[in-house]
């Protein structure tokens, strides 16, 4: 089976610099808790430096019979370097989470601004999976990496400073001695991670494609239940997770084989100060203390050099995480304007065009006007191009031609604000949000008071089952609440309507979810909310085109019938086929 992945088109990944340069932007914006982290990790690397150099003072000391007083003063000076290098790095760590952690809040929000504005057909494209993750797993590793990656990374590259140039302080040529082991490490690198890089990339997008396996199998589990079609999810999910786990054992193995190339460099690097030091202490070059600091001091490099490179690993995981991450937020946000629609608005079309894929169009040469309190229901056959021809009047959708404009308001290039705010796209699909009804309601308008939610739920029908829930508006709904049958959830979109106002109302088969039992309120309710205004309704029931003014029928995405019901039937084209079909 291929890579789930593969059938999805992804959302964009940033390049290494436009990573590099979203993660300075946004750090940078903390110049004061980046300096300090900074300062604290430098001041961390100095104090592990001392002790060392004090031990080699020590053992000169004793060779040379100093009083106990010179080994004291060293002992004291190791000591207080031990606690100044604990308060430091406290303050570092501290200083850090100043810096990054709100740089990373800042990352996260504006990903999910970016998300939230994106047309609905490329969230689907991509997978809701690939959306999860990022903004779930990519985040939560990045968080994982502030903790414990960088801190280290920083602290690595603090030590390996300051005890390189302890070796050459101490003679140079014990530092070229130690700087010998270099491209031994050099090698090491370069054998790792251009091999790596690939697979930590592709581990991210396994986890993405494993999320969206187990998204969608959770959340149609009842219908997967209901046609005995739950093993093909689960197989699904098993592809998918052992798809991942197949890479991230790769990844285990390549890191393995890393780990004997560093301990052999370890080795080298080591074999050489020893060497040298042992010649220079013969030649009475330096002293026995020093050549034992210069050993302690390549010694000491183990733990950084060998944390340093190892997380790379981490670094690598987090570097793929951080660019899906800025991949998203440097999605280019369209350029519009403040625009209003004035008055007496009417909608109107014109050689409206659209294509999901280039070259197959499925919107062609159409042309619409409603005029204001007109009630236009649009009809055809699945494929017709209904659902694209609503999601483009609402603005969901961008077409690839022509121009939407309501009165003044061009559609295309106006602000999101204004389109919400004279356009309401109502969908078979709602959602209702875990926390009141009252706050479910004033997403559409959050100044209104109890009498405007109450008088918009009687506009509904939805007053009677409303006043019927434990505590009326501020009863819980959705989820960890009080669940909302799929008609009282339409009800209630429908309601959040009534509250907005619009001047145009989109019903995209608004009542096609509810059963039999709840179809007709449902359409009451519709018909109750589009009464005056102007409306188009994508008709699920040839009964809701029945009621409405205009009818226009579609096919093969094009408009290629209007007019009244009975004039279409009298017609008795393609209208009056779909009408006798649904009668009979």
């Amino acid at each position: 089976m291929s890579s789930p992945s593969a059938q999805h088109d992804l959302l964009p990944v940033a390049s290494a610099r436009d990573t590099a340069r979203l993660a300075w932007r946004l750090v940078a914006a903390r110049k004061a808790s980046l300096a300090l982290t900074i300062t604290s990790f430098l001041a961390v690397g100095l104090a592990g430096v001392v002790p060392v150099w004090m031990i080699g003072r020590v053992i000169d000391a004793v060779r040379d019979d100093a009083s106990s007083g010179d080994v004291q003063r060293y002992v004291i000076i190791m000591v207080a370097s031990a606690l100044l290098g604990g308060l430091f790095a406290t303050l570092s760590t501290t200083a850090l989470a100043h810096a990054a952690a709100p740089a990373l809040a800042s990352l996260r929000e504006d990903v999910l601004d970016r998300a939230l504005h994106l047309e609905t057909q490329r969230i689907e494209a991509a997978g809701i999976g690939d959306v999860v993750s990022r903004v779930g797993d990519d985040v939560r590793h990045l968080t994982e990496s502030l903790d414990e990656a960088v801190p280290l990374l920083i602290n690595s590259l603090a030590a390996i400073i300051f005890t390189a140039g302890g070796l050459f302080a101490l003679d140079w040529r014990l530092g070229l001695a130690g700087l010998a082991a270099a491209p031994s490490y050099v090698l090491a690198l370069r054998w790792y991670l251009p091999r790596s890089a690939p697979y930590y990339r592709d581990e991210r997008t396994a986890q993405g494609a494993r999320a969206e396996a187990l998204v969608n199998g959770v959340h149609g589990a009842p219908t997967l239940r209901a046609f005995g079609r739950e093993h093909e999810a689960l197989g699904q999910i098993h592809s998918t997770s052992r798809h991942a786990l197949e890479i991230a054992m790769s990844v285990f193995k390549l890191y393995t084989r890393f780990g004997s190339r560093m301990n052999s460099s370890e080795l080298v690097g080591l074999a050489l100060v020893l060497t040298s030091g042992f010649l220079l202490v013969r030649s009475d070059i330096v002293s026995v203390g020093e050549a034992t600091t210069a050993a302690l001091f390549f010694h000491r490099l183990f733990n950084p050099i060998g944390a340093l490179l190892f997380v790379f690993d981490a670094v690598q995981s987090s570097g793929a995480a951080l660019a899906r991450l800025a991949g998203v937020a440097l999605i280019p946000a369209p350029v519009r304007t403040h625009q209003h629609p004035g008055d007496a608005a009417h909608l109107h079309l014109a050689d409206v065009h659209h294509a999901y894929e280039s070259g197959r169009e499925v919107l062609a040469d159409v042309h619409l006007e409603i005029r204001p309190g007109e009630r236009v229901a649009v009809v055809g056959a699945t494929g017709a191009g209904k659902t694209t021809l609503g999601g483009i009047i609402a603005g969901a959708i961008s077409p690839t031609g022509g121009t939407v404009r309501l009165g003044q308001l061009d559609v295309s290039t106006a602000h999101e604000a204004d389109i919400r705010r004279h356009i309401a796209l109502v969908s078979q699909e709602v959602h209702v949000f875990a926390g009141t009804l009252r706050e479910n309601l004033l997403l559409a308008a959050g100044d209104a008071d109890d009498d405007s939610l109450w008088a918009a739920l009687e506009v509904t029908g939805s007053q009677r089952w409303a006043r019927a829930l434990p505590d009326g508006l501020d009863t819980r709904v959705g989820e960890l609440g009080t669940t909302l049958t799929p008609s009282q959830a339409q009800q209630l979109a429908l309601a959040r309507v009534v509250l907005l106002d619009p001047l145009l109302v989109v019903l995209d088969e608004a009542t096609a979810e509810a059963g039999s039992a709840g179809a007709r309120d449902l359409e009451q309710a519709a018909l109750a909310v589009t009464e005056n205004r102007m409306s188009l309704l994508v008709a699920h029931r040839l009964t809701q085109a029945q009621t409405a003014d205009r009818i226009i029928v579609m096919h093969e995405g094009r408009i290629v019938e209007h007019g009244t019901h009975d004039a279409l039937v009298a017609a008795g084209s393609r209208y009056a086929t779909l009408w006798q079909a649904w009668s009979s």
